[in-house]
């Protein structure tokens, strides 16, 4: 029984690694950002801190972002989840928490097939009270 439970057990584990990429193993490609820095400027408390960092795949090979650390009050709303292929446009979509007054100075790191990792983006700006 106990030999039974362990063939199942790697079985599984075996299953559920065939769809998953491998970082060692994917070509590496390039990326440019339009910008790495996204500037809130002033905006009020409350405001919708919905922006987007915009980037196209330089490289010869589809580019694959594996992680996306926040390190600051925001969400990562969207980001490709399939390959971007060479010369495409995509978007990675963050929602900043306006809800705090003060400055913005966070980082958002992104980790893909490419050589040099992880690509800091940043924001900046600040949250200023709302005008009644």
């Amino acid at each position: 029984m106990k030999n039974l439970l362990i063939i199942l057990f790697t079985g599984l584990l075996a299953t559920g690694a065939v769809g998953q990429s491998n970082p060692a193993q994917d070509p590496l490609t390039t990326i440019e950002f339009e910008s790495t820095t996204l500037d809130y400027g002033k905006i009020e408390k409350g405001s919708d801190g919905i922006r987007s960092f915009t980037f196209k795949n330089t490289g010869n090979h589809p580019l694959i972002i594996y992680k996306i650390y926040s390190s600051c009050n925001c969400d990562i709303l969207s980001k490709p989840e399939k390959p971007v292929a060479p010369g495409e446009i995509a978007e990675i979509k963050i929602k900043y928490a306006t809800h705090k007054i003060g400055p913005i100075v966070k980082t958002i790191t992104v980790y893909a097939n490419i050589d040099k990792n992880p690509i800091p983006l940043r924001l900046k700006g600040e949250v200023i009270p709302k005008n009644n």
